[in-house]
């Protein structure tokens, strides 16, 4: 894109939707590194118990402004907070979403235009707010599509719809930004199921309460992507392998895609605790805020090693070896190496300073590859065949 953007240290940084989930996820590892915060919810005491606490535990420098993404003058406002604080803005985060579960034909459409409001014009309001400052001083402008944006599920129809809709913002918005030659990145970051609150929240005309089909991935995973793409150009990426396996059918065989849909009736329902607590966000700010994950059942993935893969191209190799390590811990031909008390990490990262953020490893019983495999099977390897997860600071004992 010819666009250079800072250090995420260095920048200002506002962020909607900031008071749970990716938002909050997000919010806390920009604090981490050092970005200055400017955090937008409908939430208020939310927001001031969040600066607090980014203040306290990081030392930030936060500021918040309560408004609703849909109430255009409300992001003026929220612009104008960072401007006042920081002087500038570098990079533009629009997260704020919510969404319905239910047939098409079972939901209200004021409802289902309430999700547009929120989901398409919150973004289009926030992008508007943003541009005039992102443009001054160049800057980047993300914008939290989803893996539905590519591709559809059965009961959340109108939730597939808004998030088509930001995709074509956001793909029309940055080719104007280009012809203008404008200093701005443009990217639409598209997470696949991630356990945060989101089934909570959204508003639910379904025979059960609702939940993610697996695979499904901590929020961190989507916050270190879009923290990636706020300090390097990307069009786009896909947040976690299932997701793009996903998008993938969708595109290049939607019979199958048909097909495996149908079981996506059952996949996102559950029946395991009838007590859930519920707390429809769509009109309302919920009650049950401040949260990064969810109540999703199951195994969560803690890592994605396609999304590190493609945000990382030149450390694909290392993914690679990844898979080769795998392999050579569950035949035990890598025992000596590891019992000589060397962590899968230090053993991989082989002592070029390489950051702990930008390590993703799985190992996986399968033998790696000469060449470089196809996308599709690789995703496939990373979401089927993963035996365990390398954490930081695990050690291999045989």
């Amino acid at each position: 894109m010819g666009v250079s953007l800072k250090p995420v240290g260095e920048q200002v940084m506002v962020i909607t939707g900031a008071d749970s989930g990716i938002g909050l996820a997000t919010a806390r590892l920009a604090a981490r590194r050092g970005a200055r915060l400017v955090l937008n919810s409908r939430n208020e005491p939310e927001l001031a118990r969040i600066g607090a606490e980014l203040r306290r535990q990081y030392d930030a420098q936060v500021e918040w402004h309560c408004a609703d993404v849909a109430d255009v003058q409300g992001m003026l406002e929220t612009a104008e907070v960072a401007i006042r604080a920081f002087g500038r803005i570098d990079s533009w985060i629009n997260n704020a979403g919510v969404s319905i579960y239910g047939m098409i034909e079972d939901v209200p459409l004021d409802d289902a235009r309430r999700v547009f409001e929120t989901n398409y014009w919150g973004t289009v309001n926030g992008s508007l707010a943003a541009l005039p400052y992102l443009k001054a001083n160049g800057g980047a402008l993300i914008n939290v599509g989803s893996i539905l944006s590519d591709t559809y599920v059965p009961l959340q129809g109108h939730y597939t719809a808004s998030k088509h809709a930001v995709m074509g913002f956001t793909d029309a918005l940055r080719l104007e930004l280009m012809h203008q030659k404008a200093p701005v990145s443009v990217t639409l970051v598209k997470p696949g199921a991630i356990d945060t609150p989101y089934p909570q929240h959204a508003a639910n005309y379904m025979d059960a309460e609702p939940r993610h089909p697996h695979p499904v991935y901590v929020p961190e995973v989507v916050a270190r992507a879009i923290l990636h793409c706020a300090a390097h150009p990307r069009r786009s990426v896909t947040v976690g392998g299932g997701g793009r396996l996903m998008a993938l059918m969708g595109k290049d065989a939607p019979a199958a895609q048909d097909v495996m849909g149908q079981g996506m009736f059952a996949q996102q329902k559950r029946h395991d605790t009838p007590d859930i607590p519920h707390h429809n966000a769509l009109w309302e700010p919920p009650a049950r805020t401040g949260r990064v994950r969810g109540d999703q059942p199951g195994y969560i993935m803690k890592h994605s090693a396609y999304t590190a893969a493609t945000l990382h191209p030149v450390r694909t190799g290392l993914a690679l070896a990844g898979a080769a390590l795998g392999y050579a811990i569950a035949t035990g031909a890598a025992g000596g190496l590891l019992r000589r008390g060397r962590t899968l990490v230090d053993t991989l990262r082989g002592g070029d300073g390489m950051s702990d953020d930008d390590v993703d490893v799985q190992v996986r019983a399968q033998p790696a590859y000469a060449a470089p495999m196809p996308e599709a099977t690789i995703v496939v390897r990373e979401e089927v065949y993963v035996l365990d997860d390398a954490a930081l600071g695990d050690r291999y004992t045989p």
